[in-house]
């Protein structure tokens, strides 16, 4: 059976578990929780990915894959059901921009929280903060503005990355507020939430590794 490391904090983390949910092979992957802190290095993990980094899959036949992007694209072939997640031609096009923006919403908030909750205070950037926070609040209306094209055409990844996105800013930056001011996305999200491979892969904390 292939091996996820995996955390219930993460959200790149998230996105596979979506993929898998939503292709139907949840049920065919063991999970690991594996520790991959941003600023702790994992020895035992970079022994078969080097970045330290999860989701890690490791395959039956002794390949490992990561990350998300690769993962998510395993589990478009392997899954006999499910929405095809990258379609082909103009449509696929459109489905990895968008997924390219939800993962580049995550490149803002882990960033963004290592600043402001794992930095020692002194050594934390004003200026940075304010760039993270102006960039979420351009995608966030960027998104607004592109909320009736996601409802109009069928799930792919980024839907699935757009929405695993806007849910780990609830999980940590629920304060930034993103609905205001954007019912369009409000409401495809809470469409999104109400998927049951969305319900099944909720976040939740558990504490930080100390080494």
């Amino acid at each position: 059976m292939p091996i996820l490391h995996w955390s219930p904090r993460s959200p790149y983390v998230r996105k596979a578990m979506l993929a898998l949910h939503e292709k139907g092979l949840a049920d065919r992957v063991k999970i690991l929780r594996t520790h991959a802190d941003p600023m702790i290095p994992h020895e035992g993990l970079m022994e078969i990915n080097p970045l330290s980094k999860i989701p890690t899959l490791e395959l039956e036949d002794g390949r490992v894959l990561f990350d998300s992007h690769v993962i998510c694209r395993w589990a478009d072939q392997e899954g006999g059901s499910g929405p095809r997640l990258f379609p082909e031609g103009a449509a696929g096009l459109e489905a990895e921009r968008d997924e390219a923006l939800g993962t580049g919403l995550l490149d803002v908030a882990l960033p963004w929280l290592v600043e402001t909750r794992m930095r020692p205070e002194a050594q934390r950037s004003v200026e940075m903060v304010a760039v993270y926070r102006t960039k979420l609040r351009r995608a966030a209306d960027w998104l607004e503005a592109h909320a009736p094209r996601l409802e109009a055409r069928p799930f792919d990844i980024g839907h699935l990355t757009i929405g695993a996105a806007l849910s780990y800013l609830d999980f940590r930056f629920d304060a930034e507020g993103w609905r205001e001011g954007r019912p369009k996305l409000a409401a495809w999200h809470a469409g999104f939430s109400a998927r049951p491979s969305v319900q099944a892969t909720a976040f939740r904390d558990d504490p930080r590794p100390t080494g």
